[in-house]
């Protein structure tokens, strides 16, 4: 059971009522780590990856005696003093070098986590081509079955969709668009897909995964005749190869707390948007559509609208209609005589 705290003065509830949670969350704060070892390779991963991040992205200079696998009590404290609920945890050892880890928590306390291992890097410097401005919301494309199927690769891609994702906004003006981060995974063999794909996770040997493939990409918006604008994609770095290394799933009652949704209004309940009614349903577009079954009707028995003028109209035109076909069947029937020359 999750522990509450009470407040003890009006302070304090101000305090907590400024934490809770909200219709529609605010960006996430990511905290950057540097661990007592890194490399110059986690650096700069570490430093590219806060400059995706920026305005919402907070650095630690010195190094950190840090273990999250192992006492996760540094970033329950971290994360309740700076108000930031992501991490990035850079470190380097003997055993697993070049590693990152991304940890997400909940209400101050550690939610799950995922360790990457750093295969390839290609700096963005390395790219002569023009960036992006900060803080603009990104695109996120996920190029891949496995985030939808496999656990592992589900849990990595809600991390990053919440450390990348800015906030959440209704509408967006095109011009706004300006990169893109595109996640792949690489192909593997029908062994290493058959391993990749066990009924229980938590056993499986994180090496028979493939990798994942993180690129970024500038978005260019030309004229293409149409109204719909043609999009051209420029590499902008950075280009990064993570392999999937240790992980740690979330508890079962605080991820039930988590995902936790506000309940609906009324007005939101009317429009279809709550409990499921019968034949009524959202499309992709977010539009409530709905479907209407009809009886089969018998259309000369349809009743419609009774207007005299129209009533007499018509009978005097079925009538003159009649004895105008008449006349020309007579005309037709007598023959024609013979006009006399003078």
């Amino acid at each position: 059971m999750l522990q509450t705290v009470k407040p003890k003065n009006a302070r304090s509830k101000r305090a907590l009522e400024a934490r809770e949670p909200k219709e529609v969350e605010d960006q996430r704060k990511a905290i950057f780590v540097h661990g007592t070892k890194t490399g110059e390779v986690v650096d700069r991963v570490m430093k590219e990856m806060m400059a995706l991040k920026q305005p919402h992205a907070i650095s630690f200079s010195q190094k950190n005696a840090i273990r999250p696998f192992e006492d996760p009590s540094s970033l329950e404290f971290w994360a309740n003093k700076n108000d930031a609920s992501m991490f990035v945890i850079g470190q380097s050892t003997k055993k697993r070098p070049s590693g990152i880890v991304i940890a997400r928590t909940f209400d101050s306390k550690l939610l799950d986590m995922c360790e990457l291992g750093i295969e390839r890097f290609v700096s963005l410097s390395e790219f002569k081509t023009p960036k992006s401005s900060p803080g603009h919301k990104p695109m996120l494309h996920f190029a891949s079955e496995l985030f939808d199927t496999h656990p592992r690769y589900m849990q990595l891609k809600s991390l990053l969709m919440d450390l990348f994702n800015g906030e959440v906004i209704d509408s967006i003006c095109l011009p706004g668009l300006e990169h893109v981060i595109s996640l792949t995974v690489a192909p593997s063999d029908a062994s290493q897909t058959s391993s990749a794909l066990p009924d229980d996770t938590r056993h499986e040997d994180p090496k028979n995964l493939p990798n994942v493939h993180l690129r970024t990409y500038t978005v260019k918006l030309t004229p293409s005749g149409v109204r719909i604008p043609r999009v051209q994609l420029t590499e902008m770095g950075p280009f990064v190869d993570f392999s999937l290394r240790r992980h740690q799933e979330a508890d079962q009652d605080m991820l039930k707390a988590a995902t936790k949704k506000p309940k609906l209004k009324k007005q939101d309940i009317e429009k279809g948007l709550g409990k499921k009614k019968k034949n009524l349903e959202v499309d992709d577009m977010g539009d409530l559509r709905g479907r209407i079954h009809v009886a089969k009707q018998d259309l000369d028995k349809l009743q419609t609208r009774k207007m005299k003028g129209l009533k007499g109209q018509s009978s005097e035109e079925d009538e003159g209609s009649n004895t105008s076909s008449d006349q020309s069947e007579v005309e037709d029937a007598a023959p024609r005589k013979k006009q006399k020359r003078g």
